[in-house]
């Protein structure tokens, strides 16, 4: 979908995993329940290169001429993190963990389908158009930034519990939807697509607990509430209950086992609640009882089409090894389920996160006793889904087909220092 495989560098080399240890000062962001284990003050900050590759076509529509193939052009975004942690006495710790989420940025050039097209039907707008049947380019770009600042508490030896308020700042903007942008599909027409950038705040809260059983063994988990966001006004005839985008809960809790001093293995299993959020996850078919007279499906309504994407497990497994006193190597697994299915694939040309597997590495240098410099690599392989356009429920031939697919790659450093 459209979190990320893992917060913090040393958990993005371990395939995400992380919630049962406490290495870097992200407690905000996975669990503020392991923080009070960090043992000094510090503070990190580091960037990742995040380079999605997606790409959607259009099979079978025959005479209606709205075949065709297109390449998103956002390849490169920058993703910032950093953290500050203070150790307040030996069983409190507190800090402020900044990250952001991203995935939902597509662009595609449009003009893929022919002006003579049946794309003239759903837009009365001069051609040539692009995969939706709109004008000019095609895509969508959504950022969110969470600034998380936390508590952690060891309330008894070995056993810890912490809170984190996530106060978020997201950013969307929507180009190239013409063709939905009529009052026979949405609530508000005017307010669906090529409104600029629109923004918005909301706040949600984290919690999270971890003990340290014995020396070779720890648990973790942790819960992060939905974050009620503010509506994007501009788009308040594009996405369900007025333009409401909210951000879904999740759950992560797993363990971390230590052998010795040099072997740590990880392993989360992570629950990712689309359900909580109907923008992302009312089923884009709604739109056909919209067309038949239901308001409330319509897009913008109150129980308006969405993107379909359902709830999803993720599973994690991480290991690291120390291999002497500067260096330390990382690899790690990140397995996810699909959250878009086969009759959501019209929609989703717009937000293709298909991505199921995560292969990871990383590596810590130890600058000196205070410094040292961490990298993380992320690979994940091509997914695709294909299913029957959305056209072809609103008219055009039943055999017309969609397909998208994606690729992705991560490249991360970052800086941590002691004081």
């Amino acid at each position: 979908g459209y979190f990320a495989h893992g917060y913090g560098m040393k958990s993005l080399g371990m395939g995400g995993s992380g919630v049962a240890l406490a290495q870097e000062p992200f407690g905000g962001a996975l669990n503020p329940g392991a923080m009070s284990f960090l043992d000094s003050n510090m503070w990190e900050a580091g960037i990742s290169w995040f380079s999605p590759r997606r790409d959607a076509s259009r099979t079978g529509s025959g005479p209606a001429g709205l075949d065709g193939q297109s390449d998103s052009g956002s390849e490169n975004h920058f993703i910032p993190e950093f953290a500050i942690h203070w150790r307040h006495s030996p069983t409190v710790a507190y800090g402020v963990s900044v990250y952001g989420n991203g995935g939902m940025n597509t662009d595609y050039a449009g003009g893929e389908v022919s002006a003579a097209s049946a794309c003239a039907s759903f837009n009365p707008n001069p051609g040539p158009y692009n995969l939706h049947c709109g004008n000019g380019k095609l895509g969508v770009n959504l950022m969110q930034l969470m600034i998380a600042p936390y508590v952690s508490w060891q309330f008894t030896p070995g056993h810890s519990v912490g809170i984190a308020p996530i106060i978020t700042y997201q950013r969307f903007s929507a180009d190239g939807l013409q063709a939905f942008d009529n009052p026979f599909l949405s609530t508000s027409p005017g307010n669906v697509t090529n409104r600029g950038t629109d923004d918005s705040w909301g706040v949600g809260v984290r919690v999270g607990y971890m003990g340290q059983i014995n020396k070779y063994l720890s648990v973790g988990i942790a819960y992060a509430s939905k974050v009620d966001m503010d509506e994007f006004g501009r788009y308040k005839g594009l996405f369900a209950e007025s333009g409401d985008f909210d951000i879904p809960s999740s759950l992560v809790a797993g363990f971390a086992v230590t052998p010795d001093d040099r072997w740590t293995l990880a392993f989360d299993y992570e629950r990712i609640w689309y359900s909580d959020a109907n923008s992302v996850h009312n089923r884009s078919s709604l739109i056909l009882n919209c067309f038949g007279g239901d308001a409330s499906a319509c897009l913008g309504g109150s129980n308006g089409a969405g993107f379909g994407w359902q709830d999803v497990d993720v599973w994690k497994v991480g290991v690291q090894y120390r291999l002497n006193e500067r260096w330390t190597l990382r690899g790690g697994y990140n397995h996810t389920d699909n959250p878009i299915e086969a009759q959501d694939v019209t929609l989703n040309i717009l937000a293709p996160g298909v991505m199921k597997s995560h292969w990871t590495l990383g590596a810590t240098w130890k600058i000196d006793a205070k410094s040292e410099l961490t990298s993380a690599f992320m690979y994940a392989p091509r997914e695709e889904v294909t299913g029957q356009s959305l056209f072809a429920q609103l008219g055009a031939p039943p055999t017309t087909t969609d397909t998208i697919g994606m690729r992705q790659y991560e490249l991360g450093v970052a800086y941590q220092r002691r004081f």
